[in-house]
């Protein structure tokens, strides 16, 4: 196993926009219905962000929230590090955004992409820097707003994306016993097509065709995402156990991505978890993208379903392909 990473969670904070789309909403102009979308995914209702919220505003939310838990200030942290596929801008990114906001003068702060994947990749990425000894706090930040790049026509899409932003502090602890005990990360590019924004950068830039086209919109090619996804996830826990060596009743929590409850259920049937051991969420925010997991996390820690000492996994999988599993000793 590798040497633990002495990067503990010291807050965690959550925010979302104030309009929410209960199912009801698309079965008014498409043609769903509540029960065609609860059963396919699990989802009840999202939130979708105004004209005035972005990533950087939903994410200055969550960061002081996450902060404030932590104890600390925008003056104590060393590194802001936000894992998004939906910017404030292709450039700057959200990152420096949010930094001004913050007041975070001179911080060094960059964004990440990694898809649904992005806040694991972030929070492996800030264990690693602190684990180095560079820093002592990080600031690191899931947050989309998926609704800006959905196209309300598209039923296999719509249904399935919500905004929000998570957000979690990273601190230095000198517990050897606590941190990142194990993290595996991967990524499969030969998959890149299977979940895509086509226009937009420079294999094809914006243009008037581009835009009558609807090209700016994320595609899916979902039954080979659901595929992939089931199998992913089963890896990614049976890894874990056994390159750990712990047992799945050792977990105290497994906090997934919250893409489909089915894709949830079939893992924790194969783990054999109880319901207590595994937090599902889904059917509140729908899927929120790189916010999802930290929003599932922020919630356990909030229910006190974790606690100090608690062994949590956290797995995710998205457009990139890509994935990546965590196991902290919280």
């Amino acid at each position: 196993m590798k040497k633990t990473l002495q990067a503990v969670i010291s807050g965690t904070g959550v925010a979302v926009p104030s309009e929410v789309l209960d199912n009801d909403f698309f079965a008014s102009y498409l043609d769903t219905s509540d029960e065609w979308i609860t059963a396919r995914s699990g989802i009840k209702q999202r939130f979708r962000a105004s004209s005035e919220e972005s990533t950087a505003t939903l994410s200055k939310l969550a960061a002081e929230q996450a902060m404030a838990e932590a104890g600390i200030t925008a003056a104590d942290l060393d590194l802001i590090i936000v894992g998004t596929v939906t910017p404030d801008t292709s450039c700057p990114s959200a990152a420096c955004w949010l930094q001004a906001e913050l007041g975070a003068d001179n911080v060094p702060s960059m964004d990440l992409n990694a898809a649904c994947s992005g806040m694991a990749y972030a929070l492996t990425q800030a264990a690693i820097f602190i684990g180095s000894g560079l820093y002592r706090n990080i600031l690191v930040i899931g947050a989309d707003c998926l609704s800006k790049i959905t196209n309300y026509k598209d039923r296999g899409t719509c249904v399935l994306f919500g905004d929000a932003a998570a957000a979690a502090v990273l601190t230095a602890t000198d517990d050897p016993s606590r941190g990142l005990l194990f993290h595996k990360l991967g990524a499969d590019g030969k998959g890149a097509g299977y979940i895509t924004v086509p226009a937009g950068g420079s294999r094809m830039p914006a243009s008037q065709e581009t835009v009558e086209n609807d090209l700016h919109y994320v595609q899916m090619r979902g039954r080979e995402v659901f595929k992939f996804a089931v199998s992913k996830f089963d890896e990614l826990l049976e890894c874990t156990i056994r390159e750990t060596g712990i047992k799945a009743e050792d977990l105290a929590l497994v906090v997934p991505h919250q893409s489909n409850l089915r894709i949830i259920r079939s893992a924790q049937k194969k783990l054999g978890l109880p319901d207590e051991k595994i937090i599902v969420n889904i059917d509140r925010y729908g899927n929120t993208s790189a916010a999802s997991v930290g929003i599932a996390l922020h919630e356990a820690r909030e229910s006190g379903r974790i606690s100090v000492g608690d062994l949590v996994m956290l797995v995710t999988f998205g457009a990139g392909l890509t994935w990546a599993v965590l196991l902290f000793r919280m």
